[in-house]
């Protein structure tokens, strides 16, 4: 018998003639324009960008399907009457225009919440300040060989359009911001948390709210829900105290009775004080110990899933994600590798705490108003040459300059304008045996696109030496 899903059907009913916004004309709401526009939805679509510069392939299918439009800089003027509004994660549902919208009865949702919301099968959500990139693909890569998986939310593609294939049996697994969960009303079935350190302080009014929208992912969990916590992180740890589901913790630093720990260079699954090995990280692709942490929350998360077996061989095979402390290239006995994923300080910290040669280190970018004082202190001990570039590169220097005065200690540092200009300077600098590290510590904004643009243009700079 074929599987109806009644949820997505009762909704796809509900959209017909409705007024419906689409806030943010990112990748994800592409597909989902489609969709509204084929269900016979009255669309109108909003972005803060002007015209020029937003996608050409959106708004070619905007002209095409002859949708409204509000673009530039009064974008929300036109946010009036509407029975739906799908905002893009970074759009934030205390506007004023949205919040008065709200209160004539809009419901407000997104293309993410909808999938947790309607997908008719096990759910499993990955959120963290860091390495929740490489545990939900380490998830996915764990469950794909048993199990029909949609791997979606921050990575993959957008899944909306691709519920309707969806079966009870099969598994989504979910790269989930703090944006997407800030105001998400239901929980994944296995809600992973990687940490919480600062970060998009840019965005987010303080830490508390950041951290309060990281914890969204398991407030509407219940007792047949599994959550995985970082046991040496201060503020995932307490999260224990709230849950309603099983929790499982993971550590690096403590041998727990209970749990997935890394001990002795080994992951280890631990029940009841008994410790079963499940991989030694020489025998994985994955470097550093903030890796070790992420093998263990995916193990974690897919213990009552798959055997053993099977999750060591698939953590085996695993080569990693692009731009996270990836190998470009070996120059004149010099190793170059780009951590351009690297957009806060304790990124930065784990990307040099992985390598024990000598490193000249790149970093800086846009300006999330982080704090960088934690840097300095890595930074003296590990690199021997420090090239900066971008808004924060005076915050970086000024904090390392303090520590390097403190210690009356020495280190060169450089000052450039450009990636072009940081590379050609550590290409100048670079001694056989060390390595050059590409972790900005920072956002990509002030300069590029996004991390992805940048790094892939650091790999073809260092290609062309």
């Amino acid at each position: 018998m074929n599987f109806v899903n009644s949820k997505l059907e009762e909704f796809n009913n509900s959209l017909k003639n409705k007024k419906v916004a689409v806030i943010g004309l990112g990748v994800s709401n592409k597909p989902l324009i489609e969709y509204l526009y084929n269900l016979g939805a009255n669309i109108t679509v909003f972005d803060n960008k002007d015209e020029e510069k937003i996608d050409k392939k959106i708004l070619e299918q905007v002209k095409k399907y002859e949708i409204n439009q509000s673009f530039g800089k009064n974008y929300l003027s036109k946010l009036k009457g509407f029975d739906i509004i799908f905002k893009s994660p970074s759009c934030r549902v205390d506007l004023p225009e949205i919040e008065e919208e709200i209160k004539n009865g809009a419901k407000v949702t997104s293309e993410i919440e909808l999938v947790v919301e309607l997908a008719p099968c096990k759910i499993i959500g990955v959120t963290g300040s860091d390495g929740k990139t490489t545990t939900t693909s380490l998830i996915y890569e764990i469950l794909k060989t048993k199990y029909k998986c949609y791997l979606g939310g921050n990575i993959g593609i957008p899944l909306f359009t691709k519920i309707k294939e969806m079966k009870p049996e099969d598994i989504v697994v979910l790269e989930l911001s703090s944006f997407q969960l800030m105001n998400m009303k239901q929980s994944p079935n296995i809600a992973v948390i990687t940490n919480v350190t600062p970060n998009h302080l840019d965005i987010h009014k303080s830490y508390e709210e950041y951290i309060e929208a990281k914890a969204n992912i398991l407030k509407n969990q219940n007792e047949d829900d599994i959550l995985v916590l970082n046991y040496d992180n201060e503020i995932t740890k307490k999260f224990a105290n709230n849950a309603k589901s099983k929790v499982i913790f993971f550590s690096s630093k403590e041998k727990l009775s209970d749990g997935v720990i890394f001990d002795d260079k080994t992951i280890k699954y631990c029940e009841q004080g008994l410790r079963r090995h499940i991989i030694k990280q020489k025998d994985t692709n994955l470097r550093g110990i903030h890796n070790a942490e992420n093998i263990c929350a995916a193990v974690a998360a897919t213990m009552s899933l798959v055997s053993v077996e099977e999750q060591a061989k698939a953590i085996k095979n695993f080569t990693g994600v692009e731009h996270r402390i990836e190998f470009v290239k070996t120059i004149n006995e010099v190793k170059w590798y780009n951590d351009s994923i690297a957009s806060s300080p304790t990124r930065t910290i784990a990307g040099l705490n992985s390598f024990d040669e000598e490193i000249i280190l790149i970093a800086g970018g846009y300006d999330k108003h982080l704090d960088y004082e934690p840097i300095a202190e890595p930074i003296i001990k590990k690199v021997k040459t420090l090239i900066l570039l971008g808004q924060t590169s005076n915050k970086i220097l000024g904090v390392v300059q303090n520590k390097l005065k403190e210690k009356n200690l020495v280190l060169p540092i450089y000052k450039t304008e450009s990636l072009e200009e940081a590379v050609a300077k550590a290409k100048e600098h670079a001694k056989p045996g060390q390595i050059v590290l590409f972790s900005p510590a920072s956002a990509s904004f002030d300069m590029f696109k996004n991390f992805e643009e940048r790094g892939k243009k650091f790999k073809e700079l260092v290609k062309k030496i």
